[in-house]
């Protein structure tokens, strides 16, 4: 009779462990449920994202993702979507798509395979790679001039990691300084602090025309990451689907031209990588 009791109650406590827990609810059904979506957004990093002066969010990114949210409320069937707007920083983006602060990160996020381990991230929406920034007249002719230089990078970037390596290396001996943004990066150059900023080539073009009018600062040649962006989401296949729907349909109409010249257009021709990239993503359905 004890022997009876110990079996039956190990059985039904076996059961009760091996239990599955209740299903986490998807992001479309969220979405769908309180007919709001949660985009993230970066305040400081043009022409991608940023806060504009009636401090509303605008750029690149930022036009993609209402693309996006307008093609998820028609495949969902949603009459009227709240769009609710949420500031992030490079390095908090990571928590509020992880926490569930945002659906998307719309801002100027590099897909690399760590990060794919974590997240899921859309077709590629721009292709990028870093490079330094100087002051007008103190650009580098070769790697070796860059020897002993101090370096202003944002935390949380690929940038940062790249960087890291090169200040690794005993022989050019490179210094970084840990920025929270563009801005910061370029008060450390114009004092004096730093002298170079290391972000992608596109943002750091920006930042010249919008702190000093294209004539304070020089690029430099040479690029030596390879960034290709995407928007950031928790990892939720149905949601990356929708996504990736809308961006497709985006570039095979080629509806995406008249988006990129508003935002590249003043920075010249896209060039051919950026064609081809365009080109490949637009999957057919």
């Amino acid at each position: 009779m004890i022997l009876r009791t110990f079996i039956a109650a190990t059985v039904t406590a076996s059961c009760f462990l091996a239990a599955p827990a209740a299903a986490e609810q998807s992001t479309l059904a969220r979405i769908k449920e309180t007919s709001t979506i949660k985009l993230g957004y970066r305040e400081n990093s043009p022409p991608f994202s940023f806060a504009a002066d009636d401090k509303k969010a605008q750029g690149y990114s930022v036009d993609l993702c209402m693309r996006v949210a307008d093609d998820i409320a028609r495949q969902m069937g949603i009459a009227k979507l709240t769009v609710h707007w949420v500031p992030v920083s490079a390095e908090s983006r990571f928590d509020a798509v992880k926490n569930g602060e945002i659906d998307i990160e719309c801002g100027n996020s590099t897909q690399t395979l760590s990060r794919r381990a974590d997240f899921d991230f859309s077709l590629m929406t721009f292709v990028d790679g870093a490079s330094l920034l100087y002051l007008r007249g103190e650009n580098p002719k070769s790697l070796q001039d860059v020897k002993g230089q101090r370096i202003a990078v944002v935390s949380g970037t690929t940038t940062e990691k790249a960087m890291a390596q090169l200040a690794a290396d005993d022989k050019l001996g490179v210094q970084l300084i840990k920025v929270k943004d563009h801005n910061e990066a370029l008060a450390a150059l114009k004092s004096k602090k730093a002298t170079a900023y290391a972000a992608d080539r596109t943002v750091l073009i920006t930042t010249a025309l919008l702190g000093g009018g294209g004539t304070e600062y020089s690029l430099a040649e040479s690029q030596f990451t390879y960034e290709p962006y995407g928007l950031m989401m928790r990892r939720d296949a149905d949601m990356r689907l929708a996504v990736d729907r809308s961006l497709a349909q985006l570039y095979r109409s080629g509806e995406i031209g008249p988006v990129l010249k508003k935002w590249f257009g003043p920075l010249g021709d896209p060039g051919e990588v950026l064609k081809v990239m365009v080109l490949l993503n637009g999957l057919p359905e």
